[in-house]
C-alpha cells in the first residue's frame, strides 16, 4: 500500500496507527475492568456487554442479541440464563407475538449497568482531562473516523452522559 500524506505532512503509516489504537486498547480493557472490578463477582466482561445491549437497545428477542454481539444464540441464552438467576436480566412476552419471548434488564440489572459506566465515564474523564485541547480536539475527530470505519453507528445528538462514556442522549439510544 502506498504511503499517504497526511494533512500535518506527516507520513500515513498504517503500522504506527495500528499500534496507536492497540495501546489506546490496552488502556480501555483495563479501564473497563477496573470499573467491572466491583461486580466482578455477578457479571463478567461478555455479559456486560450484554447488559449494555439490554440497556441501550431495551428489551430484544434472543437471536437479535446474539446476532449483535456476535456469537451463537446457544451462547447468548447461556449468558442470559446467567444473568436471570443474577437478577439482572428477565424474559418477557413480546406483546406484538405471543409466541416470541423478549430479554430486558431488570431495574437492578439497570442500576449495575448505570455505576459500572458511572465509574468508567470517571475514570475516562481524569485521563481526558490531561489533554491538551486540541489533542481532545484531533481525539474526537479520529475515534469518530475510527468508529465510523468499523461499523459502530455514530451516538444522537449530546445531551447527557453515554453509559459508555461520552455524551449522548441515553433514552433516545436505548429507545433505537
Amino acid at each position: 500500500m502506498p504511503e499517504r500524506e497526511l494533512p500535518d505532512g506527516g507520513p500515513d503509516d498504517v503500522d504506527a496507527v495500528t499500534g496507536a489504537v492497540l495501546a489506546a486498547s490496552r488502556l480501555l480493557v483495563a479501564v473497563s475492568a477496573r470499573s467491572l472490578a466491583e461486580v466482578e463477582e455477578r457479571v463478567t466482561l461478555p455479559q456486560f456487554r450484554m447488559l449494555m445491549v439490554l440497556f441501550t437497545r431495551g428489551a430484544t428477542k434472543l437471536v437479535a442479541l446474539a446476532d449483535h454481539l456476535q456469537v451463537a444464540p446457544s451462547t447468548a441464552m447461556r449468558m442470559v440464563d446467567r444473568l436471570i438467576a443474577a437478577g439482572l436480566a428477565d424474559r418477557q412476552t413480546n406483546p406484538d407475538s405471543r409466541r416470541e419471548t423478549l430479554l430486558r434488564l431488570t431495574d437492578e440489572g439497570r442500576r449495575t449497568v448505570e455505576h459500572v459506566s458511572a465509574r468508567r465515564r470517571a475514570e475516562v474523564a481524569a485521563i481526558v482531562e490531561r489533554l491538551a485541547p486540541h489533542q481532545r480536539a484531533a481525539l474526537i475527530e479520529a475515534l469518530t473516523a475510527f468508529s465510523e470505519a468499523g461499523g459502530e453507528p455514530p451516538l444522537p445528538a449530546p445531551a447527557g452522559p453515554h453509559p459508555l462514556g461520552w455524551a449522548a442522549d441515553v433514552t433516545t439510544a436505548r429507545d433505537t
